[in-house]
């Protein structure tokens, strides 16, 4: 999958990513939140992760949200605009507080992680068509979503569905399923869901939650079957790795909004490139994990990153490996990911020499050190 259009006309950015951020706050030891005595305050959020690892990687990008009119909401925004993210469309709402959560130190997989959400009525629960810059949004070349910001209200929902509808000449529209039960608060989740992902250009979706959402059972494949409508469906399978399926050109693609038949996509964005293969799967890396949280966004930020620079699916998928890896392998929701050079040559390495590497803390920093083995002492 490749991708063509404007680079120079005003206001149009690599890509654009809307949804909600939260000012985190992560214990200064392991331990019940009821026990830990201290917090350092960090940021998260599902689509600005993926834009500031995009940012990191030399992309021009921007991430439109809502936040309050108070001290986390100016921090939010001067956190996410200091790693090169244009937030210049950011709105701030007087009535609404900017989202917080705490949570433990423990990996998220585990029965002892603790998550303690402080996000009901936040400003970016607010968002909708009527008071979010729909002209911000659709400057982009790729507009990225996930589906978190749906489970947040009605108005979210509605932004949503506006968003994933078929313009001629708009973005390539990016949608990360992002399944989080704890967020609904009705049964319409699974249902919204496929709903939106049917209407998207390139879905992210792991085995785990098409199983947990829809019931879906028996590998990538069967998750295809079931998700046939995206032209390009990224696929995770956890430790495994991850399936690429694209569709070709002449195939039917995503339906129009307001129902009708399949409709050929059009505008500036060219979905895939020459001799692009219907099915890649590219096995993960053995990796050392310090935590989980954030993989799934850099997973997703370095497969946006590769195929914005036109590389071919195995690599595409392998740049989304190593950016997910660059977040497992350290603390927090956010880490740099590997420098391009660095990236490219692990992405280059032939399937013995890949199946052979193993990426611990600190491997980011030791691009000197030999293909097989990356890790610290």
């Amino acid at each position: 999958m490749t991708i063509t259009g404007p680079r120079n006309a005003p206001d149009v950015v690599d890509v654009v990513a809307l949804g909600e951020s939260m000012v985190t706050f992560l214990p200064s030891r392991p331990g019940r939140l009821a026990d830990v005595p201290s917090f350092e305050r960090g940021i998260g959020g599902a689509e600005s992760n993926v834009v500031c690892g995009l940012a990191a990687a030399g992309h021009a990008v921007r991430w439109v949200s809502r936040v309050g009119a108070d001290g986390f909401g100016d921090h939010l925004v001067g956190a996410i605009g200091s790693r090169g993210v244009d937030v210049a469309s950011v709105r701030r709402d007087p009535a609404r507080p900017t989202g917080v959560y705490f949570r433990t130190a423990g990996d998220r997989g585990t029965d002892a992680h603790e998550v303690a959400y402080y996000r009901a009525g936040s400003a970016a629960s607010a968002m909708s068509v009527a008071n979010v810059d729909l002209t911000a949004v659709r400057a982009g070349r790729v507009l990225h979503l996930s589906g978190i910001t749906a489970a947040l209200s009605p108005e979210c929902r509605g932004l949503m569905r506006a968003l994933v509808a078929r313009r001629p000449g708009g973005p390539l529209v990016s949608f990360d399923v992002n399944h989080r039960p704890g967020l609904w608060r009705d049964t319409d989740g699974p249902r919204v869901l496929l709903e939106l992902a049917r209407h998207c250009d390139l879905v992210f979706v792991g085995t785990d939650e098409a199983e947990a959402a829809w019931g879906v059972t028996g590998g990538p494949e069967a998750v295809r079957a079931w998700l046939p409508e995206p032209r390009v469906l990224v696929v995770k399978d956890g430790a495994k790795g991850a399936t690429v399926y694209q569709r070709g050109e002449g195939e039917p693609c995503r339906p129009a909004a307001g129902g009708g038949g399949p409709v050929a996509l059009l505008g500036p964005v060219a979905l895939l490139g020459p001799a692009s293969p219907p099915v890649t799967f590219v096995p993960a890396p053995s990796v050392t994990v310090v935590a989980s949280t954030g993989a799934g966004d850099a997973f997703a930020a370095g497969f946006l990153s590769a195929t914005l620079r036109g590389l071919p699916a195995r690599d595409r998928l392998r740049h989304a490996h190593l950016f997910a890896a660059a977040t497992l392998t350290a603390p927090g929701d956010l880490a740099p990911p590997p420098a391009r050079g660095h990236a490219d040559r692990l992405a280059a390495l032939d399937e013995a020499a890949w199946g052979r590497l193993r990426l611990g803390p600190g491997w980011t920093q030791a691009a000197g050190r030999a293909d097989e083995e990356v890790r610290t002492p």
